[in-house]
């Protein structure tokens, strides 16, 4: 029986935990989920993640954090790496970073599921090599899981379709996060990897990837600084959902997952 593994897309301010809160529970029991993958780097007011950020979105339902170049934004998440191993910093960060790299968990069938998180380096802070880092965390994981899901924290498209063919037949998903806006190339890959350039974003689409879009202009056309608050308009989930062979580690097939208002409410007035 293939394994269900929903993968959320950055999750920005109350916005997007909110929906993520009304909606999650709800597909978990419906559409039969093994495991879900969070991208939280933005969950506490667009930047950065919180005790009590972390602490609704796992009551939500969330198994395993991805977290990019927003990471150590919030000082509390440094305690947070001290209380889980769930919660991943991207693993071409140094060495000594703070937070695990990778993380082994078992969905609800018991399946060992390996997750890692990489940094891209176009228009991106200075970092390893994700490639050499995706070596590395495979060869520490070993066959100690087969379905293995990776998180491409990164700017330019070329580089998460690099990665994706690079790893191609070695993990069972690659999908993209950090623009905000989701991409129409979902597909499984040739040697068995579900693979999405960006799943998109989860919280306020009426906005300039999640901020109030009257501040972010006037910083635009006036060059004086404006605190870029979170929007608060036309919440939305974005994810994708990838079916897994769990005996091979193969995708058998990946579907974009968007939930806007009209489509909340309608799961949230069926019957269970």
């Amino acid at each position: 029986m293939p394994l269900k593994i929903l993968f959320i897309g950055d999750v920005v301010g109350s916005p997007g935990r909110k929906i993520v809160g009304q909606v999650l529970p709800r597909l978990i029991h419906r559409w039969g989920l093994g495991l879900v993958v969070c991208n939280a780097e933005n969950a506490a007011g667009g930047s950065g993640l919180t005790v009590k950020c972390y602490e609704e979105l796992l009551e939500a339902g969330v198994d395993v954090f991805t977290l990019g170049d927003h990471v150590y934004r919030k000082d509390e998440v440094f305690g947070l790496f001290e209380q889980t191993n769930r919660l991943l910093r991207p693993a071409n960060f140094p060495i000594d970073s703070p937070g695990e790299e990778s993380v082994i968990v078992e969905a609800k069938d018991g399946t060992p599921v390996g997750v890692f998180t990489l940094l891209g380096r176009t228009y991106m802070r200075p970092v390893d090599c994700p490639f050499r880092a995706a070596d590395r965390v495979l060869d520490q994981l070993g066959r100690n899981a087969r379905v293995i899901v990776v998180d491409v924290h990164a700017e330019a498209t070329s580089d998460k379709q690099l990665l994706g063919r690079y790893l191609d037949g070695r993990v069972s998903a690659v999908l993209g996060t950090h623009t905000h806006v989701p991409t129409a190339d979902e597909r499984v890959l040739p040697k068995g990897t579900a693979y999405q350039t960006d799943v998109g974003m989860t919280g306020p689409h009426d906005s300039i990837l999640g901020r109030r879009y009257d501040r972010v202009l006037a910083a635009t056309l006036t060059f004086v600084p404006h605190y870029f608050e979170v929007a608060t308009g036309d919440p939305r989930l974005n994810g994708a959902l990838v079916e897994v062979d769990p005996d091979s580690g193969r995708a058998l097939e990946i579907s974009r997952v968007v939930f806007d208002h009209e489509a909340t409410q309608r799961l949230l007035t069926q019957s269970s």
